[in-house]
């Protein structure tokens, strides 16, 4: 089954970017979807979540989603809008939260050659990230199949769901 190539503007982001930077503890009263979404990388740029549109993509450098184990950090990105996120390597648990909640994530080792502003075509079928601005096409090891199932039902819950239903 082919799947559905990702195309966005990117948002840069330094190296080890902690959940708290994500979504800050201030805001985790609540696991409302729509409420953390508001907040969205607030403490590391105030305006983030005015300047972004849907469909948007993080490009960001190593180690990102490292700190608290929170399931709120790809909540909050998934819901404010962001379709999915690229760095060189995720914090362990960030990475299999993301994946849980449904949040496409892709490890590339010259996520750090892609500016903010430009437009990237993630094709998830062959492992690459076109960066359309400049014309440069960048490989990744594809997402493994049974990771893919997480992120096309929208989530573990839903990919559950959908097993009990027999889909």
């Amino acid at each position: 089954m082919q799947k559905a190539n990702i195309e966005g503007k990117v948002w840069t982001f330094g190296k080890d970017i902690d959940t708290d930077l994500i979504i800050a503890a201030r805001y985790l009263n609540t696991s409302v979807p729509e409420e953390l979404a508001k907040h969205v990388m607030e403490d590391s740029d105030p305006e983030f979540v005015k300047k972004m549109s849907e469909g948007d993509i993080i490009v960001a450098g190593e180690n990102f989603g490292c700190g608290s184990s929170r399931e709120h950090a790809p909540i909050a990105l998934k819901a404010a809008g962001i379709a999915a996120i690229i760095a060189p390597t995720f914090a362990r648990i960030f990475y299999r939260n993301a994946f849980n909640m449904g949040l496409p994530i892709f490890e590339l080792d010259k996520s750090s050659e892609i500016s903010e502003g430009d437009v990237v075509e993630v094709n998830m079928d062959v492992g690459t990230v076109t960066n359309k601005t400049t014309d440069k096409t960048y490989s990744f090891s594809p997402i493994p199949e049974f990771m893919q199932e997480l992120i096309d039902a929208g989530g573990l819950m839903n990919f559950a769901k959908n097993e009990v239903k027999g889909q």
